[in-house]
C-alpha cells in the first residue's frame, strides 16, 4: 500500500505561479512512476506531468514550458512547479503513484482567475 498526500493548491491570478507537493508513505520502494493529473468540472481527468524512477519526464503540450515536475527519492516526494498559470489550468490536481497498481491522493484545488 502507498499513501499520497498533496499540498500547495490555492487561488492565483492568471500569470501567477503555484507549487504542488506530494508526499508518499507506505511501500514506497515499489513505486515506479509518479505524476500529476487534473480534473476540471465536467471534464475527464487528464495527465499533467509524469516522472519515472530514472527521472524521465512526460508533459503534454498544454503545459510544456510552463510546468516542471521533479522528484526527490530521498524524501519520497514529487513536486509540480506551475508558472504562467492560465484560467484553463483550473481544476482539482491529483498526485498519482504507480507500483503494481495505481494510487491516488485526495486532490488539491487549483483555481486560476482571469
Amino acid at each position: 500500500q502507498v499513501q499520497l498526500v498533496e499540498s500547495g493548491g490555492g487561488l492565483v491570478q492568471a500569470g501567477g505561479s503555484l507549487r504542488l507537493s506530494c508526499a508518499a508513505t507506505g511501500n514506497i520502494a515499489s513505486i515506479k512512476t509518479m505524476g500529476w493529473y487534473r480534473q476540471a468540472p465536467g471534464k475527464q481527468r487528464e495527465m499533467v506531468a509524469l516522472i519515472t524512477s530514472d527521472n524521465t519526464r512526460y508533459l503534454p503540450d498544454a503545459v510544456k514550458g510552463r510546468f516542471t515536475i521533479s522528484r526527490d527519492n530521498a524524501k519520497n516526494t514529487v513536486s509540480l512547479q506551475m508558472n504562467n498559470l492560465k484560467p484553463e489550468d483550473t481544476g482539482v490536481y491529483y498526485c498519482n503513484a504507480v507500483a503494481a497498481v495505481g494510487y491516488w491522493g485526495q486532490g488539491t484545488q487549483v483555481t486560476v482567475s482571469s
